[in-house]
């Protein structure tokens, strides 16, 4: 499809893109109850990628003495991000108004009713728009939480919640507006029409960047944030001098298990039905994990004589970040290669990199999610092609799979990421900062010495 095309009618068998306004008439859209059932038990799948997948995975990557702080962290800025979601998140993510945000139509979910009914991406079906609003809430929460990896182990508990309300109001839902709002497939009845359609999607849908299920909006977004309250706050007390080493690599593991598991939902249940690109999606997920979490292990065999159960995980999670955006688009053998690659990549960004520029990212948010999400998207542009095994393009108008250019299509790419990492490096910035002013970053460093959990929390995860 040519770019002006592509600008036109594109539009994506992507993940969350639609709106999940009210159909207006003339469409009589039907809700099928298995793509109901589907989209329940995939918002538990990435509820259980957070609580517990995401607290242990990290957990068991900080010292003892910090383990309930990370798990703390990570419970309730799943907590607080819900709360805000159905007070204006969802609203301002999710109805139309402008190319960055949406407007406050919806706030305190006002006029969603059981009968309200959402789009997925064929038309005349609907989910309703209940779970929809819960399933994209999961997204919203996991995205902060992501961030708090790398700079674990020093921030203040109270600043750390403040951080997530400035981020999640001002970053996340405008690039999640940007990326993943569009009017509908029932919306693209002519050229007419789909043109009209277009001018009210989001700014980088409207770019064309394809984000099946949030590698811009929630990788490369946390990934930014991440590296940059790294750098603000500083390298932990002892950074380069004292062992840092992870306290549990069995709960890590537990943990990213927890997280492959749940990927599924988040992944297969971006498609928002349950039929055959759900399938590929389920495939392109499973094979890509494989892939990295051998060619990460096989990396640090050669580079290092030993292959790490903590490598082995970490593979797994970059995977699953490189796949994410790409999972609804690609075929199973592009998903392999996407796969293979990003596991040597990540390791090198973990390794290599992280060494060679010295900051202290403490559980290599920037390295696996930043890295991995940022080439995952371009990979999707590339990989997406029909001759390359992927789906292509569709066009609402024509009602079929349009002609694919790939460099048109990793052109619109690169839109999405460099507006992800300016958006989110500016106002990640921004929000840090602000913070820091008014209740201060770090721990003092006594609290840091002693550890986060019996000072923060007045808990401690183990007594011997």
């Amino acid at each position: 499809m040519k770019k002006s095309n592509l600008s036109l009618t594109l539009i994506m068998l992507s993940a969350s893109l639609f709106s999940a306004t009210a159909w207006a008439e003339p469409a009589t859209p039907t809700i099928n109850k298995g793509d109901t059932a589907w989209m329940i038990v995939a918002t538990v799948l990435v509820i259980l990628m957070t609580i517990p997948g995401l607290a242990l995975f990290y957990g068991g990557m900080v010292r003892a003495k910090n383990m309930l702080s990370v798990l703390m962290q990570v419970f309730i800025i799943f907590a607080l991000v819900g709360v805000l979601w159905a007070l204006y998140g969802y609203s301002l993510a999710f109805t139309e108004g402008n190319a960055v945000y949406g407007g406050f139509t919806k706030a305190f979910l006002s006029g969603i009713t059981p009968e309200s009914m959402a789009a997925t991406f064929s038309k005349g079906v609907a989910v309703p728009e209940y779970i929809y609003v819960v399933f994209q809430m999961t997204f919203a929460a996991i995205t902060p939480a992501l961030i708090v990896g790398a700079f674990a182990e020093r921030a203040k508990f109270s600043a750390v919640l403040a951080f997530t309300v400035l981020w999640f109001s001002f970053c996340y839902l405008p690039i999640a507006h940007m990326v993943w709002y569009w009017a509908g497939p029932d919306a693209y009845t002519d050229a007419k029409a789909g043109e009209a359609a277009l001018a009210t999607a989001g700014f980088l849908f409207q770019k064309g960047a394809l984000d099946f299920a949030g590698g811009t909006v929630v990788h490369i977004n946390a990934g930014i944030a991440g590296i940059v309250g790294a750098l603000v706050i500083g390298k932990r007390m002892g950074y380069g001098r004292e062992s840092m080493k992870p306290h549990s690599v069995t709960m890590t593991m537990i943990g990213a298990s927890l997280l492959w598991v749940g990927w599924f939902g988040f992944n297969v249940g971006s498609n928002l039905e349950a039929n055959g690109l759900a399938a590929l999606v389920f495939v392109n997920t499973l094979f890509a994990t494989c892939a990295a979490t051998l060619s990460w292990t096989l990396a640090e065999w050669i580079g290092r004589g030993k292959p790490s159960m903590l490598g082995g995980a970490s593979g797994a999670v970059a995977g699953l970040v490189a796949i994410t955006p790409a999972c609804g688009f690609v075929g199973p053998m592009g998903s392999l290669i996407i796969g293979l690659i990003v596991g040597i990549l990540c390791f090198w960004a973990v390794t290599g990199l992280k060494h060679a520029l010295g900051y202290d990212d403490s559980l290599d948010v920037f390295g696996v999610h930043c890295i991995g999400g940022m080439f995952g998207a371009l990979a999707t542009g590339v990989f997406a092609s029909p001759a390359l095994g992927g789906t292509g393009v569709y066009d609402y108008v024509a009602n079929a799979v349009g002609e694919y250019d790939m460099l048109a299509q990793v052109t619109s790419q690169i839109w999405g990421v460099c507006t992800t990492v300016i958006w989110s490096g500016v106002v990640s910035f921004l929000a840090f900062k602000a913070v820091d002013m008014v209740i201060g970053l770090r721990v003092a460093e006594e609290v840091e010495r002693e550890g986060l959990d019996i000072n923060e929390h007045g808990e401690q995860a183990y007594h011997v």
